[in-house]
């Protein structure tokens, strides 16, 4: 992509976010022409005094193409809004980061995701439903995403990579950077199965106040937000209330009333956060029982006319499989067997009664070749 550098200028820059820069694209067109507009012109953008200071700054000081070179030498690559690799799960939210850095691959697997998360002073028994619960979830095909911090973070991504599973780690700080340093091999095998990711520029130092908007980037590449252990002053409860916002669905494993590190994790669930008792009831909520079946269909039985008609007369809201045969106008044995199909690629769910919606289908597209 010949305007990568220009991307990762734009990330560079301060006080220009997802909005801002969205506003540019639509004023100039492309990336290019906004780095290189003119100050007046960038103005008329609607771009506040500071960050065109910033941006002008930015222009006389950076090199571009150095930066494109440094990113490679420490083995990571870009992805942006244009990217076709950026991941859809993350693309749905409010104002996804234009810019993500990444060391290791994002696939297609990994849109079958669930976050689990808790608190950095993980007892005895947070890591242990940490371990069971994220083995049964690698084991069932599921991507678990975390944040590489010690305590919970840290448990859940060993626990996948043991099970043979993926996982994704989302960092605060520069993907040049590993923090905690002592989780330095433990991202070296996160990169080998799975990725780190992060939306800060390279350089940049794992300080607090970068950890609470990273935790969007967590819920954003996740289906739903599992917190297993967590204090009341958790940032995984942050990851969590971003879930909510993202209308992700949201998990918690209860505790002892009587330990501060399950205040947290009791309180999500007085506010309506599911109750996880074993893996089963994140699976069957998310509808991922059969992810590993789902995925092997979707290589070997592709979207064709019919499924096409179905779709586009399913929504959120059941319908009998007799009013989708009426509205598509096919034989009811074509309509049915077509239907058993898309449920086992996960495209649509049966509700009861012969009545089927669509299933928020994460990471597909519908194509009719």
């Amino acid at each position: 992509m010949n305007d990568l550098r220009y991307w990762v200028g734009f990330n560079i820059v301060r006080g220009i976010g997802p909005t801002r820069l969205r506003a540019l694209l639509d004023y100039f067109g492309d990336v290019e022409r906004a780095w290189h507009a003119p100050a007046e012109e960038l103005c008329s953008a609607g771009l506040d005094r500071r960050s065109l200071q910033n941006l002008l700054a930015a222009r006389a000081a950076l090199d571009l193409d150095r930066e494109l070179q440094q990113i490679a030498a420490v083995g990571a690559q870009v992805l942006t809004w244009e990217s076709p690799g950026y991941p859809r799960l993350l693309r749905e939210i409010a104002d996804p980061p234009p810019v993500l850095y990444v060391k290791g691959a994002i696939t297609e697997e990994d849109a079958w995701a669930v976050a689990v998360v808790g608190t950095r002073r993980a007892s005895a028994y947070g890591r242990q439903v940490t371990r069971q619960l994220t083995t049964a979830l690698a084991r069932s095909g599921i991507t678990v995403v975390s944040g590489l911090a010690r305590g919970i973070d840290g448990e859940a991504h060993r626990a996948a990579l043991q099970a043979g599973g993926r996982t994704i780690a989302v960092l605060g700080c520069g993907i040049d950077r590993i923090y905690p340093p002592e989780h330095r091999k433990l991202a070296g095998e996160i990169i080998a199965r799975g990725a780190l990711v992060s939306d800060y520029p390279l350089r940049t130092p794992p300080e607090g106040p970068n950890f609470p908007p990273r935790n969007r980037i967590i819920s954003g590449l996740s289906l739903g937000v599992l917190v297993t252990e967590a204090g009341v002053r958790s940032g995984a409860l942050i990851t969590a209330g971003y879930a909510g916002e993202q209308g992700r669905d949201v998990f918690a494993v209860p505790g002892s009333i009587l330990m501060r590190g399950s205040a947290g994790t009791n309180a999500l669930i007085q506010d309506g956060a599911k109750v996880v008792l074993r893996p089963e009831d994140i699976l069957e909520e998310l509808n991922l029982t059969m992810v590993t079946e789902q995925a092997e269909a979707r290589q070997v039985l592709p979207a064709d006319e019919t499924e096409a008609a179905l779709l586009a007369h399913l929504s959120a809201e059941p319908t009998h499989v007799d009013e989708l045969r009426r509205q598509v106008g096919l034989p009811i044995a074509q309509v049915t067997s077509t239907l058993a199909l898309m449920e086992l690629k996960g495209m649509v769910r049966q509700m009861g009664g012969m009545k089927y919606v669509v299933a928020r289908e994460p990471g597909v597209e519908y194509v009719v070749e």
